[in-house]
Parts: structure tokens; C-alpha cells; sequence
């Protein structure tokens, strides 16, 4: 059975009844899909959820779609212990909670798109589009395809090559617009409006971004029924933060899981990070900014919730912080390093900003922390391709692979040496 009653706004709480429609004609303020949490009470179990199918549709008692169309194999995604990363860090609980292997487009928008789709179909539009930084138009132009819909994907004219040819695979129109994702996002409300086509997060938000609920779900689930302590999550538009934070809510409304406080952390690029500085100034006002960061995917200089974000930090005690494009860089490097993930940009931003908030000491080394990986680096050569030695080549004799080991391990023994002496501490080599 369905368990949602319909859209609330949450400015003024005005309701309608489920629709294709997202901002509220009283006060203009956004709506957001509303539940019957007491008719739950006894009947959305651990069980019931532990039964259900092993994708992001195992928490559909608490999505707004009567029937999945698409997304059958997205989500419940790997959720690991990083002991390397970890002991690096002096951290003693540090957890990866990884979407960058997300089937199909490998990243967390399929959570977000498979259950827009589905509402589509229920809705009855044949055409679907989306305004998108990469991800979002390579997750919608696959299950768009899937599930047999007429697809348009608005991007921004630079984005990264990968991102470009991740969609066009599928076979959408897309269309490069000049400017920014804010000027995308503009049009697509216009398109919307005059097309009457289904643009996922447009006027399908509402039930577009509960579909970000399933990654906080599969972190407490997958914790063993426990929440998190510390979960730091990357932040562009605003849409996955505040439905992490529900996502807790809702379990603990319903004595699924223990309310040990979880604190939220919204991380941002430091050349797009409108959210972090009104957390820093402890206003919730979102200044707009002109995004100039590598990390593309979560550079959007006005986001849509980002109000939100900020009072989902803020009730929860969070904090927020930024990370330099070489910080990113650095952070993309270590987690591949120690952990065997390649994540892109976002994710590098979200790992350096837990590095910051543990240096801090704003989230303590002993307790649970989870960093939020959201997308693939393979998508985004463009962003390590500079700071990436190529290898020497040789002739195919054991001679010549001999000088390459004894200057490799006379490099090594020289940069062992000069890290000595930067930390001051002796080095043993044998």
C-alpha cells in the first residue's frame, strides 16, 4: 500500500493532492511529499525492509510511487569500512558509503531518477528531460532509455568530455547551453512550463528528491540499524543533504533505528560555496556566486535547497567547510591510494572536507564518521590528468627493467629522505 497523502509546502503547509506541480501557488514556496508516519507504525519493519529486493525499491514504503519503472538494480550500494584511509587519518570508525559504482552511470542520481521516471510514467508524460552538471543527464538519459521515453538533457556548454559522451550513449538531445547551471536550470523552468514536459528536477522535484532518502536508508541499514555519528555529504544544489538527514528522521520516527544525535556536514568547493559561507556567517541567506572550481558536478552558484541544507546542519549541530581545487586533487589521489576508489571531483571535495573537520576537531577521531562518495572518476579525467606522472617507457629486456628499478628505488630513497626532513623524524631504510 501507499502510505503518502500528498504535497505539503514547506514554507506555509499548504496541501494538494499528488500532482506533476512544485511550488506552491499560496506562498511559492516548495513542496514536498508528506506521509502517513502513524498508518507505518508497526507495519514498515527492519523485516519487511531486510525482504525487500536489493536495490533502492527495498525502502518503497517510503517513496512516492506506486510501481517502479526503472531503477531496478540502482542503489544498496557498497558501504565499507576504510581501515587504510582510516589509519591514515587517526581515525578508528571512518566509513565510505560509495555511489560511485551506482548502476547504471555510476553515480548516487540514480536514486534521484529512478523514482522521477517512475513518477513520470504514473503521471503519464512521455517525454522526460532534466538541467544537469553531468551526472543527473547521464543517470536520466539511461533510464529514460530503459524505460522507453523520449529524453532532452540541458547542460552547460564546458562540461567535461565524459560527462558529455556518458549521455549521448544513450541517445538523448541533448543541448549545450552558454552560461552556468543556474542559467540551464532557468530555462528548463521554462521548458517545463511551455513543453509540458516531465524535467525531473523541475516539476517533478518533489518526488525527484526523495529519492535521495535511499542513501541515507542503505547507511543505516547497512550500519547495522544504527545511524552514523558524523556523515559528510557534498553539496551542490542542495537536493541529497536535508534528504540524508530525513531519511534519519523517518527511521527514527518510526523506532527503526536509535537517535543518537547524527550530525550532518555539508561540504562545498571553495570556488562554489554559497551554503558553507552562510554557515560560517550563521545567516540563512544564500548569496549566488559564479562557480570556478574543477569540481563541476557540485559547482552550482545558486542552489535550489540550499536554504535547507543550511537548517539541516544547523538542527542537526553539523558544520560546514570548503576545499581548494588542489585539496580535491589531493583527496581524489589518497582515497585511491588507500581504498581502491576512484571518485570524481565532488567526492574529492567531500573527503578533504572530512580531513578538515578531523583536523578541526570538529568530529572526533574515535567516533562513527561516514564520507559521502557520489560519483566515478572516470567521468572526469580531466581532473587528475596534470598531476599524474606517465610511466617511462623501455625495450622489452631484463636489463633496461633493471635501471628502471634502480632509479625508481633511488627516487624513492630520495623523497623517503626529503620527507624526513620535513617532518623531522628518522627514516629507516633497508
Amino acid at each position: 500500500m501507499s502510505y503518502v497523502i500528498g504535497l505539503k509546502c514547506k514554507e506555509c503547509g499548504h496541501r494538494v493532492p499528488v500532482s506533476p506541480v512544485h511550488v506552491c501557488q499560496a506562498c511559492f514556496g516548495p513542496y514536498e511529499v508528506e506521509y502517513d508516519y502513524a498508518a507505518m507504525k508497526g507495519k514498515v519493519t527492519r523485516e519487511s525492509i531486510a525482504a525487500g529486493p536489493k536495490s533502492l525499491w527495498r525502502y518503497k514504503d517510503f517513496l512516492p510511487v506506486a510501481e517502479p519503472k526503472t531503477g531496478f538494480f540502482s542503489g544498496f550500494t557498497p558501504f565499507r569500512k576504510a581501515v587504510r584511509l582510516g589509519k591514515e587519518l587517526g581515525c578508528s570508525d571512518l566509513w565510505i558509503k560509495d555511489d560511485s559504482c551506482n548502476y547504471p552511470t555510476y553515480s548516487y542520481k540514480e536514486r534521484v531518477v529512478s523514482v522521477a521516471i517512475s513518477k513520470a510514467i504514473e503521471f503519464g508524460f512521455d517525454t522526460v528531460g532534466c538541467a544537469s552538471t553531468g551526472n543527473l543527464a547521464n543517470s536520466t538519459a539511461a533510464h529514460a532509455a530503459m524505460a522507453g521515453l523520449r529524453c532532452y538533457v540541458m547542460i552547460p556548454h564546458d562540461l567535461e568530455q565524459g560527462k558529455v559522451l556518458g549521455s549521448l550513449i544513450f541517445g538523448p538531445t541533448m543541448v549545450r547551453i552558454r552560461g552556468t547551471y543556474d542559467d540551464v536550470n532557468r530555462l528548463c523552468t521554462e521548458i517545463a512550463d511551455k513543453y509540458g514536459w516531465a524535467i525531473v528536477n523541475v516539476n517533478l522535484r518533489p518526488y525527484y528528491t526523495e529519492g535521495a532518502k535511499t542513501y541515507g536508508f542503505e547507511i543505516a541499514e547497512q550500519f547495522g540499524w544504527r545511524l552514523p555519528q558524523h556523515t559528510v555529504v557534498p553539496t551542490a544544489g542542495g537536493t541529497i543533504l536535508p534528504k540524508i538527514y530525513k531519511a534519519y528522521r523517518e527511521f527514527i520516527e518510526l523506532g527503526l533505528v536509535e537517535d543518537n544525535g547524527p550530525k550532518i556536514y555539508s561540504a562545498q568547493a571553495a570556488g562554489c560555496n554559497p551554503v558553507v559561507k552562510a554557515i560560517h556567517k550563521g545567516i540563512d541567506i544564500i548569496e549566488p556566486q559564479k562557480p570556478n572550481t574543477i569540481a563541476k558536478s557540485i559547482a552550482i552558484g545558486n542552489p535550489a535547497d540550499g536554504y535547507y541544507v543550511w537548517h539541516a546542519v544547523k538542527d542537526s549541530g553539523g558544520w560546514g567547510e570548503s576545499a581548494t581545487d588542489p585539496e580535491i586533487v589531493a583527496a581524489i589521489k589518497l582515497l585511491a591510494r588507500t581504498e581502491g576508489i576512484w571518485t570524481e571531483p565532488a567526492g574529492g571535495t567531500t573527503l578533504a572536507v572530512a580531513m578538515k573537520l578531523i583536523q578541526q576537531g570538529r568530529i572526533p577521531k574515535n567516533e562513527s564518521i561516514v564520507v559521502s562518495i557520489t560519483g566515478n572518476g572516470l567521468k572526469t579525467l580531466e581532473a587528475v590528468q596534470n598531476d599524474l606522472v606517465q610511466p617511462e617507457a623501455i625495450e622489452a629486456k631484463i636489463s633496461e627493467f633493471d635501471e628502471l628499478l634502480a632509479r625508481q628505488g633511488s627516487q624513492n630513497l630520495s623523497e623517503a629522505k626529503a620527507a624526513d626532513r620535513a617532518s623531522r623524524k628518522p627514516v629507516s631504510v633497508i
